[in-house]
């Protein structure tokens, strides 16, 4: 085993467990921080994936922007809120869930299926994409080649959607305001 599997291997149990203890706890403080540790744990498996740039942007965007504002949203959110999260019924196994059981372990069935018949050393993709030398060496230059099509190819559909994000922030911050009774 090398040492790029050893660490796909930690970083996949890493996320994994982390993702199951953010689904399973009752304490939504511990929740955020290992929400926290799986956002991160798979940046480390896009950086593996050699996608510098989606892991960059996984740590940029979700654990410094999204992550914060759960945060924050924690922070500011009143007792009464808390209160009432942790008042919920604590039944894990009842008849309401049941249809919600089965469709999970239906995808389950059927992921553990696909994986079973799945021949990954033959797939046609990956056998064309190597005659065709297509491959991603790990020297390839990603990021730049990003940076460019997007400051020039994509300029204008860039611009568009950072005009979108900000008239959506500049709409959040006045609809908070009309709450306060302002």
């Amino acid at each position: 085993m090398s040492l790029v599997q050893l660490l796909f291997y930690i970083m996949g149990f890493i996320a994994l467990a982390s993702a199951l203890f953010v689904a399973g706890t009752k304490n939504v403080v511990r929740s955020i921080f290992m929400f926290f540790i799986t956002l991160f744990a798979l940046a480390g498996l896009y950086v593996l994936a050699l996608a510098d740039f989606v892991a960059i942007t996984q740590v940029v965007i979700y654990v410094g922007g999204i992550l914060v504002l759960i945060l924050f949203a924690f922070m500011l959110s009143g007792k009464e809120t808390l209160n009432i999260i942790a008042q919920q019924r604590k039944q894990f196994i009842s008849l309401r869930r049941l249809p919600a059981f089965l469709l999970a372990a239906l995808f389950f069935i059927v992921l553990v299926n696909m994986i079973a018949k799945a021949d990954v050393n033959n797939l046609y993709w990956i056998k064309r994409a190597a005659d065709l030398k297509n491959i991603i060496q790990p020297d390839a230059a990603m990021t730049e080649n990003i940076g460019v099509n997007l400051m020039t190819n994509y300029l204008l559909p860039f611009e568009g959607i950072s005009i979108l994000l900000m008239v959506a922030l500049i709409g959040a911050a006045h609809l908070s305001r009309k709450g306060r009774g302002q």
